[in-house]
């Protein structure tokens, strides 16, 4: 070592110190470069090298990554959950429409079998739809849409596409009251369809049935029948749909059969309805046929034997004599 004159150590002999330490990591490196030029061995050390430090690089990148695909998996998920939020509002929205077409479709049916059968008939009527029920238990009535400034008249029989509902009992300015045939106040008079016998359907009240009382014992009526109207009174046109007798039952008497009947129109389920017009019979003769022609003063006097039509038969006889 070499010393200063106030006894510390040379700045010198440090500095030589590591210009030798560098020198020799030159060499060191350069001898290295050859051998690996010529050698090629360097490459096999990098490759162990990385294989033992992967892990810690791959520990060390786990956070970052985990974080990215909670964030990804997070949004994935709100994606699907706004996709399938959208998808079910639009199942809804065609679940809605098909409803509503086929709401449309049965509409249409009954229209088609309303107007069907008032051509049949060579009837006129007004079609309307049912805007309300009456709920009392004992009651049967159902309110339209139709009322006095739509021409509608108390009394006009209702029916829909399969038969007769009943008649109109009250009417206010755009509204109708419909008495239906199940009403206990309700007398329907019928015929047997098979067999001829005239009866009257009463409304029970009690159920969807109407009630065939006092029937002779040796009435010919069987379960099965169909009943229609038999058009007297003039309320209810003839050869409508109104029931099927369900059953039949002998009084306690013996002497008498009671027979229940199905109405043959939806009361609970039509919606669409035809007011008939009245059907009230004419009354009185015939009006006279009057004869076409010209007058009998252009046609001049009959020839002689022949006798005038249009005049009398005892004329003619005072003619002769």
């Amino acid at each position: 070592m070499v010393l200063s004159r106030d006894g510390s150590a040379s700045l010198f002999a440090a500095s030589a110190g590591g210009t030798l330490r560098l020198a020799g990591y030159l060499l060191l490196s350069v001898a290295l470069m050859m051998l690996d030029h010529h050698d090629d061995w360097l490459p096999r050390v990098r490759s162990a090298t990385a294989l033992a430090v992967e892990p810690a690089w791959r520990l060390a990148g786990a956070p970052a990554r985990w974080l990215s695909d909670i964030r990804e998996n997070l949004a994935a998920q709100s994606s699907l959950r706004s996709e399938n939020r959208e998808l079910r509002d639009a199942l809804l929205l065609a679940n809605v429409r098909i409803a509503r077409m086929q709401a449309l479709v049965r509409q249409n049916d009954q229209l088609k079998r309303l107007l069907d059968a008032a051509d049949s008939l060579r009837m006129q009527g007004q079609l309307a739809r049912v805007i309300d029920i009456d709920l009392d238990p004992y009651r049967r009535r159902l309110v339209l849409n139709r009322g006095a400034r739509q021409g509608v008249q108390v009394g006009q029989a209702v029916v829909d596409a399969h038969g007769v509902m009943g008649q109109v009992i009250e009417v206010l300015p755009n509204t109708a009251v419909v008495l239906l045939v199940t009403d206990p106040s309700s007398a329907l008079p019928v015929i047997d369809a098979r067999s001829g016998v005239r009866a009257v359907a009463y409304g029970s009240g009690s159920g969807d049935l109407l009630s065939l009382p006092d029937l002779p014992i040796n009435a010919d009526i069987k379960v099965g029948d169909r009943l229609l109207t038999s058009g007297l009174g003039g309320r209810f046109p003839a050869g409508f749909p109104a029931a099927t007798i369900v059953t039949i039952v002998a009084d306690r008497s013996g002497n008498y059969l009671r027979a229940a009947a199905r109405p043959a129109a939806r009361l609970d389920r039509s919606d669409q309805v035809l007011l008939l017009r009245d059907l009230a019979e004419p009354m009185g003769p015939p009006a006279p046929v009057i004869d076409a022609g010209p007058p009998s003063s252009l046609i001049g006097p009959a020839p002689a034997g022949v006798g005038n039509a249009s005049t009398p038969r005892a004329a003619r006889n005072g003619a002769r004599r």
